[in-house]
């Protein structure tokens, strides 16, 4: 098929993409594409115009930051996934993100698709977003002439679903920056590899001299209809030493209420009872990976 007909126009800044949001209902911004063409192309979206952000020089970084006294590294949402995968401040700062960006589509994909692209479509299995919600994230965006901030934990409400206001553009997003002994963990299962996930999590911690856990975060992605945090567990392990039965007891405990997604990729059942496996790989990763081990990665194990 081929997309219902549409305007086209190119916004010289983030003030003009916004005002031509706001006099029309049905445009859209577009960057990378990825998930906008194919959608077109089939004609499950029909915008009636289309927002070019791609020349906006403002929206493409990769910088750190200092915000609230908080170190944070800084992304553009137009730059895309590839030159994060590369950049080796984001790998240095943000090693949870340079740990889940390689699983997203394919090298080509990722040489399209743009960070703020991603969080914006809010797909349930969106592994930037997931990596937002786990590391509280702040997400901003540009509407009637002013710049807002937002947590991930409270952009994400929905399958495909944000709490973006009408007329808005994300323009970027600040992921805290972890001092001390840290290390990460990042899993997910899909059919093939590269292909949306099933079910996905990561967990990011830090270790204290003792070897304990001081901190510790755990996400989950794709089971749901938007990522989530474990906080009980997050909760009951910090201060512990990550015994892996306490980390399963701790996570499958987490997980008992969630109401899971159920589908013609995977039942509900199947997803609560894989986000368990998955997490508790995750924190195990985690914990190597603070202590210097080398970790495998992601096994995308069945």
């Amino acid at each position: 098929m081929k997309a219902a007909p549409f305007e086209y126009a190119r916004a010289a800044d983030v003030d003009e993409a916004c005002a031509w949001l706001a006099a029309d209902d049905g445009a859209r911004l577009i960057a990378g594409g990825q998930t906008l063409v194919p959608m077109m192309a089939m004609r499950l979206a029909r915008p009636t115009r289309l927002i070019d952000i791609n020349r906006i020089a403002a929206l493409s970084y990769i910088r750190q930051e200092t915000h609230q006294d908080q170190d944070g590294i800084a992304i553009g949402a137009t730059t895309r996934q590839c030159a994060v995968e590369r950049d080796a401040l984001a790998a240095a700062k943000v090693p949870l993100l340079a740990r889940a960006i390689p699983n997203i589509g394919h090298a080509a994909t990722r040489a399209r698709g743009t960070i703020g692209g991603s969080l914006a479509n809010a797909d349930p299995a969106a592994e930037i977003s997931l990596i937002a919600v786990t590391l509280d994230a702040t997400l901003s965006y540009r509407a009637g002439g002013k710049t807002t901030d937002i947590p991930a934990r409270g952009f994400h409400v929905g399958a495909m679903v944000t709490s973006l206001p009408e007329g808005a553009c994300l323009t970027a997003v600040r992921f805290p920056v972890w001092q001390g002994r840290i290390g990460t963990g990042f899993h997910e299962v899909n059919a093939r590899s590269s292909d949306f996930a099933f079910v996905s999590a990561a967990a990011q911690i830090e270790l204290g001299a003792d070897n304990k856990c001081k901190r510790i975060v755990i996400g989950v992605g794709a089971a749901t209809d938007h990522p989530i945090r474990l906080e009980s567990a997050e909760r009951q392990l910090a201060g512990g030493a990550l015994d892996p039965k306490a980390v399963r007891a701790a996570v499958e405990a987490a997980l008992t209420d969630i109401e899971a997604l159920d589908d013609l990729h995977a039942t509900a059942a199947y997803r609560r009872r894989v986000a368990a496996v998955l997490a508790a790989r995750a924190v195990a990763d985690a914990f190597a990976d603070a202590q210097g081990k080398k970790v495998q990665g992601n096994a995308n194990a069945h």
